[in-house]
């Protein structure tokens, strides 16, 4: 027999918990899909607009504009408008928007172009992608934002 504080200290089993896994599932799954969606967009900007060798690189420039763009309204959406599903977040913003955006190209790009002769147009590249993209997020959520005050009124 044991002391009744010690029985009071004892942890009473609560109901199963579900694995971790089963609750990670379909956030990893609408992920996937929405990354195998964007970057099928994406390659196919890139196969309309090929960029030649020692230019610019406009397709992926605009990629990331426009991406960066997209989530700037998706997250003034999601946050000030309408209680989005959670796997809408998932989906959209990190799969779709993560799979058309291209950094990894864009880091690719400069090294190209820098290796290949042209450190002025990598160099333009580098500044112009990184302003034009904190530009665009910025100037969409604000756009959103005006918009939707607008249609409240």
């Amino acid at each position: 027999m044991t002391a009744p504080e010690a029985e009071s200290l004892r942890v009473r089993p609560g109901p199963p918990r579900r694995p971790e896994w089963r609750t990670q599932a379909p956030v990893v799954a609408v992920v996937a899909a929405g990354g195998a969606l964007g970057a099928v967009a994406r390659y196919a900007l890139a196969l309309a607009w090929p960029t030649p060798a020692g230019t610019f690189p406009w397709a992926t420039f605009c990629t990331n504009v426009i991406g960066c763009a997209v989530i700037g309204v998706f997250m003034v959406l999601i946050t000030d408008v309408w209680a989005a599903h959670r796997l809408v977040r998932p989906f959209f913003g990190t799969g779709v928007l993560g799979g058309f955006t291209t950094f990894s190209t864009y880091a690719v790009d400069i090294r190209t172009l820098v290796d290949a002769g042209h450190p002025r147009t990598g160099l333009a590249y580098l500044a112009a992608t990184l302003l034009a993209a904190l530009a665009a997020v910025w100037l969409a959520s604000v756009a959103a934002r005006l918009v939707l005050t607008r249609r409240q009124r």
